[in-house]
């Protein structure tokens, strides 16, 4: 016997379905599909479809290029500071500044170098801009404990702002964010109940910026305070006791020594600070602060100030050149 062979090809019939074995499974075009694709091949034979593609490419680039055009000059109608401006219950005695300091945040915008003896520019000492105007001062000092294995990190548990006259602004326990392992009360005068009722650190954290905003802030090695509180204020409006060589010259110790707030208030003012074995008390620490900023505010300005002319003049001269 001879074996033959059929090739059957099924075709949809009209309707959709396939003609042949009623068994095979039954074929629905989709019609809406197919209209689609119609009008996509008429466009392409006629060339709309390249010029529509164009015309959206054209206007994503137009976009595109305005929103860069806004992060260039930044957003005019978000606030000028994270926070809103701070006014205090308390009695405001803070003064301005005196007239020698008004002149050197009028007259200078250039960073310049903390000491006459040194070529390198320190940020910690600058000149205030001269669109912020007379700014009030206010020092500030934080006693932080110990967590983590041995107390190694150190975490703020009490703040204290006093004003230009020493007059207290803030001063608050604040509660860690981690488990405290080390109290450190012998330096830090923190003890276990002070910490009970204590005010969250994040609510801290923005009652204190909320007065440090826009102010000329003063402290003894503040770099750790700032760190603290997770905040870096504007090296411009910022003074570092411990970085005054002019405080050195005046309580007998080297210029480029970093002295302790303690030995600097007994050699200038011949009195006792943090004495005791209830540790330190942050409130005097920045009333004694402020008070050492003060015994060399005026000259430390005007050396700032001509500092700060003399690196603009220099600043002008490498440009022409």
């Amino acid at each position: 016997m001879s074996a033959i062979t059929l090739n059957l090809v099924c075709e949809p019939g009209p309707g959709g379905k396939f003609k042949g074995n009623s068994k095979q499974r039954k074929y629905k075009g989709n019609a809406r599909h197919d209209r689609f694709l119609g009008r996509r091949n008429y466009m392409e034979h006629k060339g709309l479809l390249k010029e529509k593609q164009n015309k959206k490419q054209s206007r994503k680039k137009k976009q595109n290029k305005s929103k860069n055009a806004q992060l260039n000059r930044g957003d005019r109608s978000t606030p000028d500071a994270i926070f809103p401006k701070f006014t205090s219950c308390l009695p405001n005695k803070t003064n301005e500044l005196p007239s020698s300091a008004k002149t050197s945040t009028q007259q200078s915008t250039i960073s310049f170098p903390s000491t006459a003896s040194t070529s390198k520019r320190d940020p910690t000492h600058q000149a205030a801009p001269r669109t912020l105007g007379p700014l009030k001062y206010v020092a500030l000092d934080c006693e932080m404990v110990g967590t983590g294995p041995k107390g190694c990190n150190s975490e703020l548990a009490r703040c204290s702002i006093v004003s230009y006259d020493g007059d207290v602004i803030f001063d608050k326990f604040i509660k860690p964010l981690n488990h405290v392992t080390d109290f450190r009360t012998r330096y830090s005068g923190i003890r276990r109940q002070d910490l009970f009722n204590a005010t969250p650190f994040y609510q801290a954290q923005r009652e204190i910026l909320k007065i440090l905003t826009g102010k000329m802030v003063v402290g003894h090695a503040i770099h750790n305070d700032f760190k603290a509180l997770k905040y870096f204020h504007p090296a411009c409006q910022t003074r570092d006791t411990a970085r005054i060589p002019l405080l050195n010259q005046k309580a007998g110790f080297p210029e480029d020594q970093t002295v302790s707030l303690k030995r600097l208030t007994k050699a200038i003012f011949n009195r006792d600070i943090q004495t005791g074995k209830r540790g330190h008390s942050s409130v005097e620490d920045a009333k004694a602060t402020m008070e050492l900023y003060k015994v060399v505010e005026n000259t430390w300005e005007q050396k700032l100030t001509a500092l700060s002319l003399t690196a603009k003049a220099m600043d002008l001269a490498l440009n022409q050149k």
